[in-house]
């Protein structure tokens, strides 16, 4: 059988909040609403009777002294059915029916704008609820879970048996009902006696501003339903934020690249932007080079701890034509003449050309 510490992924000296964790991580991932594959299903089966005990101080302390889960000690159950034989006590007792219930997950897509101001989402989640029926305890109306025959409500029966030593009394969970201490004799209809049923409702979500893929949100109580109507697990929201055509995101900075033509960046111009806050005018310099940024602070992703904005930064692209015409080139080889950048032998396609000279420089 395996050891509930290794299952988890935890140290024999875990805090219960480390094994809380442990647990949540390992149930999100393998949890059947996330993995269906029988095989995870499996291991979120053997994850979940491991915290049970773990997280529980009395189980864990009898676990840890060689209790229920270890095995390994001949025909004993373990400390607690060694204490049974000699003194006849037993300290387990009919377990609970209603339990805890499971964490969930769920995944929401937003846009980079509702990324930066918040948004708030209403979403649809598929999870367990409280039967309404039976109200979370597994009977039909008019009905209620009766004391077990053979054990007595006690949930555990006893056993005598001969041995070397004499006479040895163990204790095992009852079988007739799974250690309940009750039977369900009139199962509701709804739930089959489980006290739940899947459902699909609606929760409202506040996302706040600055959010970023692979964020999660805990809503406490929001998740699944435990076993016979038991507390409900929460709920986490996993934010995903989808690219944007124009825009690109650098932690709480954004950049936009923007392309003017050559005699605008030598003679300087306005442009208008679409930032996330709506259209921005920019005064271009005269002179701007290719490859120049532009920083427009304040306009960048909220952030999300610290209040604030970050910045958005243009970088600019100039636009070298690639075909002159005739009058188009007369007047560059003029402007050439006038700086004193005329070559001997004057071609478009000479690389001493002016048009050769001011494709390098702007491309520098």
């Amino acid at each position: 059988m395996s050891d509930h510490y290794q299952v988890l992924g935890v140290d024999r000296s875990a805090s219960q909040d480390e094994i809380k964790r442990a647990y949540r991580k390992l149930a999100r991932e393998m949890h059947p609403d996330v993995n269906p594959d029988p095989k995870v299903q499996d291991r979120f089966k053997e994850i979940t009777a491991a915290y049970e005990v773990l997280s529980d101080p009395q189980k864990r302390s009898n676990y840890d002294r060689g209790g229920e889960g270890l095995g390994g000690m001949g025909g004993f159950g373990g400390f607690s059915d060694i204490m049974d034989a000699f003194f006849g006590t037993s300290t387990r007792g009919p377990r609970p029916r209603a339990r805890q219930g499971q964490d969930a997950l769920i995944r929401v897509t937003i846009d980079l704008k509702e990324a930066c101001f918040g948004v708030k989402k209403t979403l649809s989640v598929e999870t367990a609820a409280i039967c309404e029926k039976c109200g979370g305890d597994g009977s039909v109306e008019g009905s209620a879970p009766t004391t077990c025959e053979i054990c007595r409500g006690r949930g555990e029966v006893q056993q005598v048996t001969r041995s070397f030593i004499g006479q040895v009394m163990t204790t095992r969970p009852c079988s007739n009902c799974q250690g309940y201490g009750t039977v369900i004799s009139n199962p509701c209809r709804e739930c089959a006696g489980d006290g739940r049923v899947r459902v699909r409702r609606n929760v409202d979500v506040t996302i706040p501003p600055g959010v970023e893929t692979g964020n999660r949100m805990q809503l406490a109580g929001q998740g699944e339903v435990g076993p016979g109507g038991g507390p409900a697990g929460d709920l986490y929201v996993e934010i995903i934020v989808t690219e944007d055509d124009y825009l690109s995101r650098d932690g709480d900075d954004l950049h936009l690249s923007v392309s003017i033509p050559m005699a605008a960046a030598v003679l300087g111009t306005s442009i208008t932007v679409a930032t996330l806050d709506g259209e921005e005018s920019i005064d271009i310099k005269s002179g701007t080079q290719p490859g120049a940024v532009i920083s427009i602070r304040g306009k960048g992703m909220t952030k999300l701890r610290g209040g604030g904005r970050g910045d958005l930064f243009l970088h600019i692209g100039v636009e070298i034509p690639t075909k002159l015409s005739k009058a188009e080139e007369e007047t560059f080889r003029s402007f050439a003449a006038l700086r004193g950048e005329q070559a001997s032998t004057m071609s478009k396609r000479d690389e001493g050309s002016i048009f050769g000279k001011l494709r390098d420089a702007f491309k520098n």
